[in-house]
């Protein structure tokens, strides 16, 4: 028999520990944000039927997904890459029973059949939040503020991020005023949204291949200044919600995806040196493409893979050892009829809802197995020595160093006090 060595799927990641600890500190950190907001969390499978992408963005989406057809059966499947159109099919599947206005969230695992990049991987977490029902830009700025409040939350300022808000109408008509046609302008809009991330030879061979003129685009970049009804009003609410100072209009962000219908916006970290950490906007039109009854709906999705990077970076996030779940109490034998006591006290412990955790080691050196208590960063260990003849043991303090001797029956109380 011959051994083989086996990794985790490029573009997967194993979460050891200290990885899941840090990573259910963003989770919690998001969930507290949106529960706080007033959204629901919501779940949906995490696969769907391949024609859930592919109605309204073609079937040249297919290549980015992970399909697959059951042995024997006649339909195709995809892991879910975003989560807007499951809960577009849930929101159809509700109907006019669904209250609004409608505000929910999720934390899903997502697939894309992508190549792995820096801070874009193959499976990852991403938060999701919408709100349905409201056609005003005072559900955009709620929906952004969640996002900003989080993002606080995690220690990051108007400093470190910004939040590039555009108008998909907007760059329609700019497009259209500099001679783009209806039938090459989801091309432009496509390649407008990507133009960041390729080189600028690449980009102008890429708009030459489908036939368009490059001066339509000189006209977009950060600093381009439009008057626009909706976006007025959305800078009033993002003024009202106190989140102005993390927020600038960018012609330039455009999302690529199809189903967007007017507010756009990307969350950058100032540099630029990373991805967005996350993107979203206004898709007032597709519930209703999924059978449902039209409905205003507008929501964003944030990915755990660059908010991480960014965390790090401002050195907001460690190894995630720190978000570790500290023991209240770690048991050591010192030998003689002492491991005849350490199941039962540990039991006793836990039953009192305390975390209580005990020594494997099969040494009876006590200032090792004290070290041991130290590196489970304990807060205090319990010694079942020799003072048990008398119904005491000794309790340390790992933080204080002292420690004092008491009755076994006064572990709990000692240890809740």
């Amino acid at each position: 028999m011959v051994n083989h060595s086996f990794q985790s799927p490029k573009g997967t990641r194993d979460l050891f520990p200290p990885d899941l600890a840090a990573l259910h500190h963003i989770e919690s950190t998001w969930r507290t944000a949106s529960v706080n907001a007033g959204f629901d969390e919501i779940e949906g499978p995490n696969f769907e039927h391949l024609e859930l992408y592919t109605v309204k963005s073609g079937d040249s989406i297919v290549n980015e997904l992970f399909s697959f057809r059951r042995s024997g059966g006649d339909v195709d499947y995809a892991l879910r890459p975003e989560f807007t159109p499951t809960l577009a099919r849930m929101a159809a599947a509700k109907g006019r029973s669904l209250t609004l206005p409608t505000k929910w969230f999720a934390i899903p695992n997502h697939f894309r059949a992508e190549r792995p990049q820096r801070g874009r991987l193959r499976e990852f977490k991403q938060w999701n939040v919408d709100l349905l029902g409201v056609d005003k830009p005072s559900a955009d700025a709620e929906v952004i503020a969640t996002a900003i409040r989080a993002l606080d939350e995690l220690g990051l300022t108007h400093d470190d991020i910004v939040v590039r808000i555009s108008h998909r109408d907007v760059v329609v008509q700019m497009l259209q005023e500099s001679g783009v046609t209806p039938d090459k302008m989801q091309i432009a809009l496509t390649l407008l949204d990507k133009r960041e991330k390729m080189a600028p030879e690449v980009f102008v061979e890429k708009i030459t291949e489908h036939g368009l003129d490059a001066t339509c685009f000189d006209q977009f970049d950060a600093d381009t200044e439009v008057d626009h009804k909706e976006l007025a009003s959305l800078q009033k609410e993002l003024d009202a919600w106190g989140i102005s100072d993390w927020c600038k209009f960018d012609f330039t962000i455009v999302r690529g995806l199809a189903y967007y219908t007017g507010i756009v916006f990307e969350i950058h970290e100032r540099s630029g040196d990373e991805r967005a950490i996350a993107g979203g906007g206004r898709y007032d039109r597709l519930v209703e493409m999924f059978g449902g009854p039209s409905m205003p709906a507008v929501g964003f999705g944030m990915g755990d893979v660059v908010l991480s990077l960014v965390l790090k970076d401002k050195g907001l996030l460690g190894d995630g050892s720190e978000f570790l779940p500290r023991p209240d109490v770690f048991l050591i034998s010192a030998g003689n009829d002492a491991d005849s006591h350490m199941a039962s006290t540990v039991a006793t412990l836990r039953k009192a809802g305390l975390h209580a955790r005990m020594t494997y080691r099969a040494t009876r050196n006590v200032g090792k197995l004290l070290t041991e208590a130290a590196k489970a960063n304990a807060r205090h260990a319990v010694i079942l020595g020799e003072e048990l003849a008398n119904g005491n043991v000794v309790i340390k303090n790992m933080d204080s160093g002292e420690q004092e001797v008491i009755a076994v029956d006064d572990i709990v109380s000692h240890l809740t006090a």
